[in-house]
């Protein structure tokens, strides 16, 4: 009878390391099939139970892309798992909202100088159009216009042309969901909120002008903001 893979400590993270060496070794890219559980099993030298077992913790990381009996293919990854984990780094060690606006400023200070420099013109013409649409949201309910703002963010990243800092910036969306409201309300004026799109606004028209200096000042100006009217409302 094989063992539960509880009583193989290590064996899991092990077959685990060894499937990327695998992917690596072999020159995998995204989409290719790996060879199947049993090669697996026999080229990592554990069980099968065992090499099931890292075959879910890698999709579960977004390294492998498992799919009803298909075999399991390398993932394009994404950011969805660094998201899990940065959700819970931030919850587990008590950081503020402030703490968190200043790792994301730090990234999205470089994403938007970058941004202007290597958009496309689609890119920049899609950001033009989010913030005419953030205008249009502010008249409705704030659920739209969060969702807006966070798409915003994510192009701004994604034009720097490095996929990288877009996973990272990416990454902050659970924690941004959750936090989003709180500085809707501490904007308590309409007009309030409406400067706060216009930030937005002359974000995006400098990057459309591709003018790398207007835009980092713009979105400085955009976190000075919120930085203050959270301290405002007593949020640290």
């Amino acid at each position: 009878m094989t063992q539960p893979i509880s009583s193989e400590p290590g064996l899991a993270e092990m077959a685990m390391n060894g499937i990327r060496d695998l992917i690596r070794a072999q020159g995998l890219r995204p989409g290719d099939p790996l060879p199947s559980e049993t090669a697996l099993a026999a080229h990592l030298g554990v069980s099968r139970p065992v090499t099931r077992e890292a075959l879910r913790g890698l999709a579960t990381l977004r390294i492998l892309d498992i799919g009803g009996s298909r075999k399991a293919r390398v993932a394009l990854p994404d950011a969805s798992a660094l998201s899990l984990v940065l959700d819970h780094a931030t919850y587990s060690r008590g950081m503020s909202i402030q703490q968190v606006l200043d790792v994301r400023r730090t990234l999205e200070m470089r994403t938007v100088g970058l941004a202007a420099m290597r958009r496309s013109d689609a890119e920049a013409t899609e950001l033009l159009d989010i913030t005419a649409r953030m205008f249009a949201a502010l008249e409705g309910g704030h659920t739209d216009l969060m969702e807006l703002d966070i798409r915003f963010h994510s192009l701004i990243a994604k034009a720097s042309g490095n996929h990288l800092y877009a996973m990272l910036v990416d990454s902050f969306w659970i924690i941004t969901r959750q936090t989003w409201a709180i500085g809707w309300r501490s904007r308590a004026t309409h007009q309030n909120r409406r400067d706060n799109i216009k930030c937005h606004e002359r974000i995006a028209t400098a990057i459309m002008a591709q003018d790398a200096s207007r835009a980092e000042a713009a979105m400085s100006e955009h976190f000075d903001s919120a930085v203050s009217v959270l301290l405002r409302a007593g949020v640290t």
